[in-house]
């Protein structure tokens, strides 16, 4: 672990990011022009005490979490998310299976969304990056591991994750998430992480076992789907999806489809700005 490189790489990086990059508001008092250290901890969900000193050069060495979060909080490009690893003393994810970290570019669409939900995903469905609507909307999602990551896993295997939509809409949702999983295996028909998440469904679901034998393909593009809000109750939302060019992550924006669902969505941001206020 170089440690007095990694605290200046992440000095550097954190005062070259604009606050409105990240969605963060310049408010005339501000006096940096960089990110806050607390503002990098509230985006990485970690404390601001860790921050400090792994700026100072005075921690353990990081985890990969750790390097992952600030990966998404700096909005680090691959080479620089690689020269993070490397300066804490990790390999760099693969290059190869599905992607651990958003896109830089993604990242800063998703920031520039502002009150639109939307997030980032790979093409198998694991949840990268958020916005703050985004997670009011759906719950912190970038946190889950092992095979919860993955949203087909969840939607098949728990039942809490299917109750947030009308009983109606579930099938259509099943017959969508199978058959772009089916696209992705066509792309990628030797990919380890691929192959071992379509085995442990298939192990694990009927539903899914049987949609899958249907060999339907088709990949996401756009969709609407009812949120059953446990705070704001049903909101009906567009989704688009917005794929990059090697396929491997897309972003994922909701808008609301009527004014009853605009209404509710506003609701939802006024609720997450007042419990953030709360000390």
């Amino acid at each position: 672990m170089q440690r007095d490189e990694l605290a200046d790489f992440l000095r550097r990086r954190r005062a070259a990011i604009r606050p409105a990059e990240v969605g963060i508001a310049e408010g005339p008092r501000r006096r940096t022009a960089g990110l806050r250290r607390e503002e990098v901890a509230m985006l990485a969900g970690m404390s601001v005490d860790y921050v400090v000193r792994i700026e100072q050069g005075r921690s353990s060495q990081p985890s990969t979490q750790i390097l992952t979060a600030l990966t998404r909080a700096l909005r680090l490009s691959d080479d620089e998310r690689d020269h993070l690893f490397h300066l804490a003393g990790h390999q760099p994810p693969p290059a190869t299976g599905s992607a651990r970290v958003a896109r830089a570019g993604l990242a800063r669409i998703l920031d520039l969304l502002g009150d639109t939900p939307a997030a980032v995903l790979s093409d198998l469905g694991v949840v990268m990056a958020q916005n703050r609507v985004g997670t009011l909307l759906m719950g912190d999602l970038t946190r889950l591991t092992g095979a919860d990551r993955y949203l087909a896993y969840r939607w098949f295997t728990d039942p809490a994750v299917r109750a947030p939509h009308p009983e109606t809409e579930r099938e259509h949702h099943s017959r969508e998430l199978v058959a772009d999983l089916r696209a992705v295996a066509g792309r990628r028909p030797t990919d380890p992480e691929l192959t071992g998440l379509v085995e442990s469904l298939s192990a694990a679901s009927d539903d899914f076992r049987r949609l899958w034998a249907e060999h339907r393909v088709a990949v996401r593009r756009a969709d609407r789907k009812t949120v059953l809000h446990p705070r704001v109750g049903p909101i009906v939302l567009d989704c688009e999806t917005l794929t990059g060019p090697d396929q491997r992550q897309s972003l994922l924006v909701f808008t609301p489809a009527d004014d009853d669902a605009r209404e509710r969505l506003e609701l939802l941001r006024v609720i997450g700005v007042q419990e953030f206020a709360v000390p």
